[in-house]
């Protein structure tokens, strides 16, 4: 006697598409492993493992490891890196600095997220594999500074700045410090000590009689 039709509905096993992902929330797992070990450092295997996808659905959805680092690059700059433009909005050169540091510093010293910055990190140390993404990384980081670069101008044009001002060695020094933020916290600085950094660099920012520290 066959007893298949006998079975219950629910008890045959139905073929069909598997549960949607979550797109949102498979890119912040993968931002989450690149932020953490750079983008030479993360294996293939490490990125299944954090989105719980296997590989062919990796690439399927994201393309391969390049093209998903590059969508990775674009979530992290418009969701944590995103104080980067409010800070460049500021009024003044002063409070640019002053959001942009301390900012970068809450950011990079929480506990729930990856010590350092991912641009800054990821472009330090990359092998010839890795020598397009260390490129696309500095190309950030240029373009940073000359953001930068650009609202000291301003600045400068707005008498916010003295006008015998170094423009652009003042861009490069307010980078480096952003970066030299980034790897004292990936190796372990308190949030206190970086804070007081700020403020010793702040004290030192050139002003005009017109323009005074708030």
């Amino acid at each position: 006697m066959n007893t298949e039709h006998n079975q219950p509905v629910n008890a045959v096993k139905r073929r069909g598409r598997p549960p949607a992902f979550n797109q949102d929330q498979a890119l912040e797992s993968a931002m989450q492993t690149f932020w953490t070990f750079g983008y030479e450092g993360t294996s293939m295997a490490a990125l299944i493992e954090a989105m719980k996808m296997n590989k062919p659905s990796i690439y399927a959805a994201f393309g391969n490891k390049e093209a998903l680092f590059n969508q990775v690059l674009d979530k992290y700059v418009s969701g944590p890196s995103a104080f980067v433009k409010e800070a460049l909005a500021e009024p003044t050169a002063y409070l640019v600095v002053k959001k942009f540091l301390t900012q970068a510093v809450a950011l990079l010293t929480q506990q729930d997220t990856p010590r350092g910055c991912m641009i800054v990190q990821g472009a330090l140390s990359c092998g010839p594999e890795a020598a397009m993404m260390q490129k696309k990384l500095m190309a950030y980081r240029a373009r940073l500074e000359e953001g930068l670069k650009q609202r000291f101008e301003i600045a400068k044009q707005q008498g916010d700045l003295p006008a015998a001002s170094n423009i652009q060695a003042l861009a490069k020094y307010v980078a480096t410090l952003h970066q030299g933020i980034s790897v004292q916290a990936s190796s372990g600085a308190s949030k206190e000590a970086l804070l007081e950094m700020i403020e010793i660099a702040l004290i030192n920012w050139p002003m005009t009689v017109n323009h005074t520290k708030p």
